[in-house]
Parts: C-alpha cells; structure tokens; sequence
C-alpha cells in the first residue's frame, strides 16, 4: 500500500485562462519553487541588541502586586 501525502501538502495549481502543456506548468512550478526556496533561505530575522545600559540595569524596585487590595483591606 503506498502512503498518500495529506490534502495541506500537495501544492495547487489552477490554470484560470488558456490551454499551458504539460511542459510549461513543469517550469512554472520548478521556477516557483526555486524562488520560494531562496526566499526562505534569505528570510533570517536580526538578533536583537542589547545595550550595555539595558543589560546593566536592574529594577528600582518590586514590582506592584495587582492581587492585594489597596491597603490589604477588602473593603
């Protein structure tokens, strides 16, 4: 029995205008293919830098208790 690949993992292809042989939609999908792989080769996202004066600091103080009410009194 051969495994069939799932519905989100075969690509679509849908001529909407004139009659492209079999060969022509083999280039457009290796070209599209070519280019999305290059796109996500190149798609790296830039570490954030941390400055010296943010990776020094520290908190003035704690930080407030939003679960206490005003006071500690309940009402």
């Amino acid at each position: 029995m051969t495994e069939q690949p799932e519905q989100s993992d075969v690509p679509i292809v849908e001529v909407v205008r004139g009659n492209p042989t079999d060969e022509e939609l083999a280039a457009l999908v290796a070209i599209v293919s070519e280019a999305y792989t290059t796109e996500v080769a190149g798609a790296v996202a830039d570490e954030a830098r941390v400055s010296a004066w943010m990776s020094t600091r520290r908190p003035m103080r704690t930080p407030l208790r939003r679960d206490i009410p005003w006071g500690r009194f309940s009402g």
